[in-house]
């Protein structure tokens, strides 16, 4: 790893699946407000619905998710139950406009936790309540340890198109350390029901700094998932952060990998996979030739929000579940992250909103400004700017914040254009990071650059 790139690499920085992020959402903020900001949503705009499944059979301890384990599965149906009341509230709220929804995620914790009738329920109050557009992304997380032909089917049957699993490492070593057995083999054959089922698109996620891994294990687990052949594979940073997910303090520190050794690591599977023909797509996914995803990456179409890279294109995404995000036109609000005051406000027949934000206008141009350079790796700032009304000194501190990134050959500046080499995609969030206004340097507020 070259010298000049560890202070970058070593930088807490936020994500930006959205701007302002979740680090600036305001505690108490109004549930008046969130139902007023559906209400005025006009009843043509298309619509992306998110919904959150709180519940895993066992907790991997690598898991940075808000999930439980149940100690029985009618925690889950209740769950359901407060689920689709607020589902049936919000569309009462909400203005008639046909089939609008053209992205429905289903994610946890394991949504499939669930068995077929709850997941049916969700389902049909969504479609009731919103209606799904023709061809809509249907799509849901899971765990291949407890998929079978028949609920692949049976998924199928019910509408879901597309699907993730944590693949993270095929190393049974690493596996151990982490509390996730799962064989090549059962991936393999979860795949296939999959396809045999007719799913038009599966998702790995494979991961990078867990304890035991080497540049030898992950580029084996690249090509492995690879010969698999799903559409999309992404790649994520392993954050210890076990003051705030204590079930991590069941990983020894010692063995996990250093920062050079993550660089590494990172560099390695990204090098695998586009060696087998995978198109490397913004920060962290890879997508094969051909797929939605990497057909938006190279028309400029692509988008980024809380599910991380994706084709959605939806003016406003409603969220359900305890701490699901949701995101309108005006602003940002999430639900109560506790399932107790979240059923509490739902059984009141009140919104359980229990954060959020307002977006300015200035907001706004930040956040274009952040997702295209997430996204397309350049941004003419200047044109943004002037596109959204504002002169040409709203990013005047831009050049200077961006000097160390420049020197470091992280990122370019010509004009007002600014750039990021395909071959340090890591470092895309500390070059954007230069246009956050609300950007603090704080330890351990947000996971580390690489």
């Amino acid at each position: 790893m070259d010298q000049n790139l560890l202070p970058f690499a070593l930088q807490d920085v936020p994500r930006y699946t959205s701007y302002p992020t979740a680090v600036q959402f305001e505690s108490g903020f109004s549930p008046a407000i969130v139902d007023r900001w559906i209400s005025e949503l006009p009843g043509e705009r298309s619509l992306s619905v998110y919904v959150h499944i709180p519940f895993c059979r066992q907790l991997c301890w690598y898991c940075g998710c808000h999930t439980s384990v149940p100690n029985s599965y009618d925690r889950a149906a209740r769950y359901v139950d407060y689920l689709v009341r607020d589902i049936e509230r919000t569309a009462a709220l909400s203005a008639k406009g046909g089939k609008r929804i053209k992205h429905l995620h289903f994610g946890g914790g394991t949504p499939t936790y669930l068995d077929d009738f709850h997941i049916g329920r969700i389902l049909e109050a969504v479609e009731r309540g919103f209606g799904l557009a023709e061809g809509a992304e249907v799509a849901l997380e899971s765990d291949p340890r407890t998929l079978t032909a028949a609920r692949a089917k049976t998924l199928a049957g019910l509408g879901f198109n597309r699907i993730s699993f944590g693949v993270q490492d095929f190393a049974t070593p690493v596996q151990m350390k982490i509390n996730r057995l799962q064989t090549y083999g059962l991936v393999a054959n979860a795949t296939e029901f999959l396809r045999a089922a007719g799913f038009t698109s599966v998702n790995f996620d494979l991961m990078y700094g867990l304890p035991g891994q080497t540049r030898e294990s992950v580029a084996k687990t690249a090509r492995q998932a690879a010969g698999l052949s799903p559409e999309r594979i992404a790649v994520f940073g392993y954050a210890h952060v076990p003051w705030f997910k204590k079930h991590q303090k069941m990983i020894n520190e010692a063995e996990l990998p250093g920062v050079a050794a993550r660089y590494d690591q990172a560099t390695t599977i990204c090098d695998e996979l586009t060696s087998t023909g995978y198109h490397a797509i913004g920060l962290d996914h890879f997508a094969r030739p051909g797929d939605d995803l990497a057909v938006a990456a190279a028309n400029g179409t692509m988008r980024r929000n809380f599910q991380g890279y994706t084709t959605d294109a939806a003016g406003a995404l409603l969220s359900f579940g305890a701490s699901a995000i949701g995101e309108l036109p005006q602003g940002f609000y999430q639900a109560a992250r506790d399932t107790l005051p979240w059923s509490e406000a739902i059984g009141r027949g009140d919104n359980p909103v229990s954060r959020g934000l307002r977006r300015t206008a200035e907001d706004s141009l930040r956040a274009e400004v952040i997702e295209r350079l997430m996204c397309d790796f350049a941004v003419d700032y200047g044109a943004v700017a002037a596109r959204h009304g504002f002169g040409p000194d709203a990013f005047a501190a831009v050049p200077e914040k961006l000097e160390a990134a420049i020197d470091a050959g992280i990122a370019a500046l010509i004009g007002t254009t600014v750039s990021v080499p395909r071959t340090h995609r890591l470092f895309l969030r500390s070059v954007a990071q230069a246009f956050d206004a609300h950007f603090v340097v704080q330890p351990n507020r947000h996971a580390k650059a690489v």
